[in-house]
């Protein structure tokens, strides 16, 4: 037992110093890919540290006592780690502030005010397009938002056209393409290559039921790898940063939805807020991760939307799968200003 007891705490030792550097790693700004994507799994970090301090209880509930100095580096080192992921996650837990408020029942009664959006990354070799048309057909959103749509896709989705008669169709066989469907009159759209060419982002104005116009951004930028993207570390997430440029350029109700290809709470992410005048919807909420949808302990939240100060949100949720490996995203959210 003891044995047992001395290759336990190496263990814990060994984990949670590995642990904390990784953390510690990725508090680092540097536009190295391999840093960036140190910020995705703070969730998993997180369980990681707090294992590492059940491990520790455990000896002591064994009554193990050596080793004092082994016992406290692990205790600090976990306690440190696990402070620092969350202070980073802990702003989506339920009870904490939600920037972007609840729409009251009277707000939500004002159905000309109200928008249903689903948002979906289809995965592009994924052949069940059956299921995402089930699932807009149960869920019956104002506005739809697909990516990853090549030709093939485009075509299976074609049976939308006839309940949603305003599209904008972007096929690509590069994996971003994007096709938006929307019951509600599209105005005024424009299509974007902030990033590099067949990379689009389409701006435009939706007309609410009330008259109001909302404009919506549509976004799937690269993520960092540079094996298949090299620009998406030369020019570092210059597709949203241009987008938060618009939005400050241009002052009004907007939303910005898609698959960011990163987390809500990375440098990035959170430059693309630091003016103020983006809000995300998760926080307060929870954390809906979309991605991976095949791998648990590979999941965190890649799927967003983000709103100004306008809106008010009335449900946010993330739906079952439909064959890809990305959830879908509702939001359905109200003009409130």
């Amino acid at each position: 037992m003891a044995r047992l007891q001395q290759l336990l705490l190496n263990t814990l030792l060994v984990t949670s110093v590995l642990a904390l550097i990784i953390t510690l790693a990725s508090l680092l700004t540097a536009q190295v890919w391999w840093l960036k994507l140190l910020d995705f799994p703070r969730f998993q970090l997180l369980l990681v540290h707090v294992a590492a301090l059940v491990g520790l209880g455990l000896l002591l509930w064994l009554g193990r006592r050596q080793r004092q100095g082994a016992r406290r580096a692990v205790l600090s080192l976990s306690l440190l780690g696990a402070a620092v992921q969350s202070y980073f996650l802990v702003p989506y837990l339920p009870l904490a502030p939600r920037p972007v408020p609840d729409a009251t029942a009277a707000q939500v009664a004002e159905t000309t005010a109200r928008l249903r959006l689903l948002e979906a990354n289809v995965l592009q070799k994924n052949n069940r397009a059956d299921l995402l048309l089930a699932v807009i057909d149960e869920q019956r959103p104002d506005v739809v938002l697909a990516l990853e749509t090549d030709q093939r896709w485009v075509n299976a989705l074609r049976p939308l056209r006839r309940t949603y008669p305003y599209f904008i169709e972007l096929p690509r066989p590069n994996t971003y393409g994007m096709a938006l469907y929307s019951r509600l009159p599209l105005l005024n759209h424009r299509v974007h290559n902030f990033q590099e060419q067949n990379v689009p982002t389409i701006i435009t104005d939706v007309r609410m039921p009330n008259g109001q116009l909302v404009r919506l951004y549509a976004v799937h930028p690269t993520p960092p790898v540079p094996s298949s993207h090299p620009t998406s570390l030369s020019t570092p997430d210059l597709a949203l940063l241009q987008v938060g440029q618009q939005i400050e350029r241009n002052p009004g109700p907007a939303l910005v939805l898609g698959d960011f290809n990163d987390v809500s709470w990375s440098h990035t992410t959170r430059m693309f807020e630091a003016s103020g005048e983006l809000k995300n919807v998760r926080l307060g909420r929870g954390l809906f991760s979309t991605f991976n949808a095949h791998i648990w302990m590979t999941r965190w939240p890649l799927d967003h939307l983000f709103v100004t100060k306008q809106f008010r949100v009335a449900k946010l949720e993330r739906l079952p799968g439909i064959g890809s490996d990305h959830f879908p995203l509702l939001a359905e959210v109200v003009l409130a200003e």
